[in-house]
């Protein structure tokens, strides 16, 4: 399954005062530059699902996602792209107009369904799914955020990329949601000797180890790759930010010409930054941060940032 305008993710070095004073390098994996529309693990994930639909006569995807999901946005570019049906079951209200992310949905064929958070809660019970995917029949289901077996294979992909790109590193640093791009890079690493690190989005979500480690198992990954998942820097949970977020996000603009978004990447390098305050990483340890894209969910963030930064009076 290939992807037109597809472009192989180049490796960008970051350079800073704290890198220098820790004797760390530390390089990005650029996968926000894939596609102009289905960048970042959003393809990777995608790519192996829509292939096994179409092999199996699938006509129609259905898959859940938030009003900003990134998911969701790149599913329905898929589905134009690829002559297939999408729908999209979106948690909560839809709000009219609609914002930029479901706007662009629909201007690629998705259909939009509103699925109260109660419900939307019962996504993964097969007796509600039945219930709620029946009027969409016959479909293929594809998991909120894209996480299941043929992600964590896409997802491989990431990790044996970056592994022809760069000869050795210690570190291979992840945003993480559902867990299924860390599962994948777990389980296509080649090196035991290279860590992963997953930084989690969301706020109380202690099973992410649980479903990770599910992932893997179901597919008999026995790899050896250590992992581990960061939970201290979800600067409040899914889509919300801190003072000291906005703070970083503003001052790694002047370093760094690598544009990052608050919900995931923005958070991760946030987090790593203070790790390396904090000695986590020996002096001479190679560090490759993966930038999972979702650039597009800025044009619904840029208002809020800066109402925020107005409420809390985080300097320019």
């Amino acid at each position: 399954m290939k992807l037109s305008n597809l472009i192989a993710p180049s490796i960008q070095g970051v350079s800073h005062p704290l890198l220098e004073e820790k004797a760390l390098r530390l390089m990005v994996s650029r996968q926000d530059l894939l596609h102009p529309k289905i960048s970042g693990n959003k393809w990777y994930k995608l790519k192996h699902n829509i292939a096994h639909a179409k092999a199996n006569g699938a006509h129609r995807l259905v898959s859940f996602g938030g009003a900003y999901s990134n998911h969701l946005h790149a599913l329905a570019y898929a589905g134009q792209l690829y002559d297939l049906d999408t729908i999209g079951l979106v948690r909560g209200e839809i709000v009219s107009p609609l914002n930029p992310t479901l706007q662009d949905a629909v201007d690629w064929g998705m259909q939009l369904i509103a699925v109260s958070r109660s419900e939307y809660r019962r996504r993964n019970e097969a007796d509600f799914l039945e219930q709620l995917i029946r009027p969409f029949e016959p479909c293929y289901v594809i998991p909120e955020g894209g996480a299941n077996l043929l992600a964590v294979k896409g997802c491989a992909e990431i990790a044996q990329d970056i592994e022809h790109q760069v000869d050795c590193f210690d570190y291979l640093c992840v945003p993480c949601g559902t867990g299924a791009t860390l599962a994948g890079l777990v389980s296509g690493l080649t090196s035991r000797q290279t860590k992963v690190l997953g930084f989690c989005a969301l706020k109380g979500l202690r099973d992410l180890e649980e479903k990770v480690t599910q992932l893997l198992s179901l597919n008999d990954y026995d790899s050896g790759v250590p992992w581990q998942v960061i939970h201290a820097y979800h600067c409040g949970g899914f889509a919300r930010v801190s003072p000291e977020l906005i703070q970083f996000m503003d001052r790694w603009q002047e370093f760094s010409d690598i544009p990052l978004e608050p919900i995931y990447t923005g958070k991760m390098m946030f987090g790593l930054f203070q790790l390396i305050e904090q000695n986590y990483f020996f002096p001479g340890s190679c560090i490759v941060a993966i930038h999972t894209g979702g650039l597009q969910g800025l044009r619904g963030m840029c208002e809020k940032l800066e109402r925020y930064r107005r409420q809390i009076e985080v300097p320019r």
